[in-house]
Formats: structure tokens, sequence, C-alpha cells
């Protein structure tokens, strides 16, 4: 029989599910649980300076390594501030685990000082969302949070006055236990034979896949060798989908290529490989359409699915590879031409001086300083436009809010990085208005030790916002944002800054940063011209 406190057993399973590390703020509704982790040094308490950052950085993690990310925050305030992170997991479909304070389970219900109704505000953007109602309960619902935040790829929230941590609690045999069984998902064998019908009659074939593709880009690959078809990436999925492939026309829609639309509308077949691309105006009007993805739900969701394959990605192209026709390369190669035509524009444009340095001149210049195994964290803005059209990813990761779509995520994510990888290269690509949204955590990158550079495209204006209001006729108006000195700024927090006006200061600010043990804060004054003209 063991007799110990309910906050020790948390300690003991977040251990046994592999959490190494969590971010938070200390604060009046956790302080019991923070002692429990003063006392643990298997557990790195990351300390944020706004729960927000703990929050993306959690799905940051998750995005980036598939563990269990986890933030915790207090009662009241501090668990406002976590839905934004909370969300951008459960949109993007990453576990996360928020431990949420609440008040003295004594005081639950009394409106006592920071109470919030918690249940019923991450009641929408949790999938697994309790408050823990004795101490007795804590150990088992921490596994059920756990695990459901695996099964359901998004965020757990537990709720937990801060009383119940302290609590001793007998337990003669835990009820749960931290395991979690993965299902092995495969192909129906009419589902594939389907599949393969469409395909051998197909003309036309165009693949678009996602970050489903995520340990099956060999297969991926080999599919679209074998049937001759142009592989559209989704935007996501940069960094695990090559952009040097052969077959690879770049990605679709707003962030994508002309090739890439041009294909997908003259296809005679599209063929979703896990992805639940939602923009249905950059799809065929009326093409056929095979669809595989891991969850069931979604396939059909955007588009209407001809076939639907409910399997994991690598086994269901496995099968297709093993039974569909090889075809001629006719449509294939039509279309590697008009992508090198668009590659040696694009050239162009990155090898083409202006007075004033052009955002591309910024990407180039990453380019050359980005090591083969660099982390990539993508900020929200033109910025996206600018990386989705420039920037060329091989075997790099990348990580990005991609259905949220939150400014304020590049500064996190690159925190989540340098901290599943410490020895990899990690670099934020960032609007001045995106990181400025929560440049205060530039400070726990430098507290933390955290060497990372961080580059600032710096044009004074939210520049998507402008176009959007101007293409729908309206004049541009409150789009212009005051300037900061991210450079002083960078210095002022113990870090390191440095101010580029042209390419050649830029250079050799990306040469010392790449050198630098300490995190960095490039200032890169950019043009402000629309990434969509």
């Amino acid at each position: 029989m063991f007799d110990r406190t309910a906050g020790s057993y948390v300690i003991e399973l977040l251990k046994e599910w592999n959490v190494d590390h969590l971010y938070g703020m200390p604060g009046d509704s956790i302080n019991e649980f923070m002692e429990e982790l003063r006392k643990e040094q298997a557990i790195r308490f990351i300390q944020i300076r706004h729960e927000e950052t703990g929050a993306l950085a959690a799905a940051a993690y998750a995005k980036l390594t598939g563990r269990i990310g986890v933030c915790m925050s207090i009662a009241g305030p501090g668990a406002v501030h976590l839905q934004n992170g909370l969300y951008d997991a459960k949109k993007d479909k990453v576990p996360v685990l928020a431990i949420v304070g609440q008040v003295e389970s004594t005081k639950v219900g009394t409106d006592n000082f920071q109470e919030l109704k918690l249940e019923s505000m991450f009641e929408d953007s949790a999938v697994y969302n309790r408050r823990v109602q004795a101490a007795d309960q804590l150990p088992d619902m921490l596994n059920q949070a756990i695990r459901t935040a695996y099964a359901e790829n998004g965020p757990a929230v537990l709720i937990v006055s801060d009383d119940l941590f302290s609590e001793k609690i007998k337990r003669d045999a835990p009820l749960s236990s931290s395991v979690f069984a993965v299902p092995k998902i495969r192909p129906a064998d009419e589902d594939i034979a389907a599949a393969v019908k469409l395909i051998d009659a197909a003309k036309k074939p165009v693949v678009l896949a996602g970050k489903g593709a995520k340990g099956a880009v060999e297969d991926l690959l080999a599919f679209v060798e074998k049937v001759k078809a142009p592989l559209i990436a989704s935007f996501p999925s940069k960094g695990t989908i090559p952009d040097g492939h052969p077959h690879n026309i770049g990605h679709l829609g707003q962030l994508g290529t002309k090739p890439a639309e041009e294909a997908m509308k003259e296809a005679d077949l599209v063929i979703l490989a896990g992805t639940a691309y939602p923009y249905r105006q950059f799809l065929p009007k009326d093409a056929p359409a095979i669809h595989i993805d891991i969850d069931p739900k979604v396939i059909g969701k955007y588009y209407p699915a001809t076939v639907g394959i409910a399997s994991e990605l690598k086994p269901a192209l496995s099968a297709l590879i093993g039974a569909v026709q090889p075809k001629d390369a006719d449509f294939l190669e039509k279309y590697k031409g008009k992508r090198e035509k668009w590659d040696n524009q694009l050239q162009e444009d990155m090898e083409k001086e202006s007075e004033v340095m052009q955002p591309q001149h910024v990407l180039a210049e990453v380019q050359l300083i980005l090591d083969p195994d660099a982390v990539v964290s993508l900020d929200v803005g033109s910025v996206t436009i600018w990386t989705a059209r420039y920037l060329k990813l091989a075997k790099q990761q990348f990580v990005l809010s991609a259905w949220l779509a939150t400014m304020g995520c590049g500064l996190p994510g690159a925190i989540a990085a340098k901290i599943a990888y410490p020895d990899k290269q990690v670099i934020a690509l960032t609007g001045d208005g995106g990181f400025s949204m929560g440049m205060q955590d530039f400070v726990t990158a430098v507290k933390y030790n955290l060497p990372m550079t961080i580059v600032v495209f710096n044009n004074q204006k939210i520049q998507l916002i402008e176009h959007e209001q101007q293409n729908k006729g309206n004049p541009a108006t409150n789009v212009e944002i005051a300037n900061i000195d991210f450079a002083a700024f960078a210095a002022a927090c113990g870090g390191v800054g440095y101010t580029a006006r042209n390419r050649a200061d830029l250079r050799n600010a990306l040469e010392m940063a790449k050198q630098s043990s300490k995190p960095v804060v490039i200032d890169a004054y950019v043009e402000d011209i629309s990434p969509l003209e």
C-alpha cells in the first residue's frame, strides 16, 4: 500500500509517459504542484512569461516530435491565456496536456477570487476536459487525459484545485496505467481494388499529399513515380515531402504555384493522400477522387470522394504500388517543365537587386546558411506566403500554425524546437507584427540558453491584411504598425541583435548568428510589397 501526495503520483506518471519538460508560470492555484516539481530533477520546468507562449510551445513540441506537449497555468487569467495554443493543437491534431489550477476544492462554486467556470470554457478547445473532484481520482484521470490526447490527437485539459495536489492518498492497486496501444489501421481489399480501377483508367492523375505523409514519404514518392503523377504538397507537409523531388510541382492555393493550380484544374483523377485540404475553389469541379486518411471523418469532408480508403498512408500506398499499372509520362513531363520555368522565375526574383531589400532576398540568404537537419519555425502573415514560395526544404523540419493560423507562433515554435533538438540549428521566420505579439518570451530563450535565430521581416505593416482589404475594394486602414528596434530589444533581453538594411548586412548577420551561443534577433528591413501581386 502506498501513502503519498497526489502531486507526487502526478510527477511519477508524467515520467512514465516520457514527459521530460513542461511550460508554465508559477502562481496561486498551482503552488502545491510547483512544490512537487521543485523536488523532481527529471522533469524540466520552463518558465514562460505568458501562458499563450507555453501552450503554443507545447503544441509545436508535439508537432515536431509526436510526443505529448505539456503546459500548465493558474486558474482564471492564466487558464484564459492557454486557449489560443490549445485551439492550435486541436486544429492541427496533436496531443497536448494542460494542467490547469483551480481555486481550493471547498471554494469551487462560491464565485471566489479568480474562479471561472473552467469546464465550460475548455469544452470546445479540448478533446478531454474534466475537473478532478477528489485527490484519489487524480492519478487515474491523468492517465485518462494523456491517453485521450494521444488517441484523439488533441489537447486534454485536467483541472485541479491546488489543495488536492498536497493531499495524501492510499492506493492498494492502480486502476489504470501509462500504456497507450497505437492502432494499426490497414486498408480494406475492396477499397484498394476500387481505387486501382480509377487509377488505371486515369490519363492525368494528380496526387495532393499532406502531413499524413510523415513516415510514408518513401512510399509516396514510389507511388507517384510509378503512376507518373505530378505531386502537390500541402503547405503543412513542407519539410516532410521534399521540395526538390522532380514530381513535386509545389503547394496549392494562395500559398501555391501556378503549375500546381493548372495541373489540378486539368486533372482527371485526384488522389488525396493524408490531407484534409479545405480550399474547394482550388480543386477540380467534378473529377473523381480517391481519398486516403487515417481518420474516416475526414474522407470526403472537403471534396466529394469517389473511393475512400480509411488507413494509414504507408500500407495503403504500398498496396496500390503493387496493384496499379505503370503509366506514360506525358502529363507529368508537361508540368515538370512548367515547374522548372516557375523555379527559374523565382530564382531571378531572388537574384534581382533592388534599392530596398525585398522579402525574397531574405529567404535567399537564409537558404544559404540552412543546415540539412535544421528546424524552421514559421509565423503567420505575408511571411508565410514568401516562405511557401521561396524557401526550399529537403529534410529539414518545419513547424507552423496551419489550421488556426495564429500570429505569434514563430517564437514559441522555435523555443520548443530547441528544447526538442538542442544540437540542431533553429531558425524562426516572422513578421514584425507576429513577433511583437509575443516577443516578451525571447527572454525565455535567453534564460534557458537556447541559441536560435529569429529573422524579423520588418516592413512596419500588417501586409497581408492590407492586401485583403484592397482586394475587397476598400482603402487600406489601420495596417501600419509602429516600428520597434528589435535588435536593441534582443540586446536588452540579454541576447544578441543585428539590424540588416541590405543583403550584405543580412548575410553577415546570419553568419554571425549561426555561430552565436546566444539567441539572436535579426531585424531585417524589407520593402512592403504584397506577396499576392
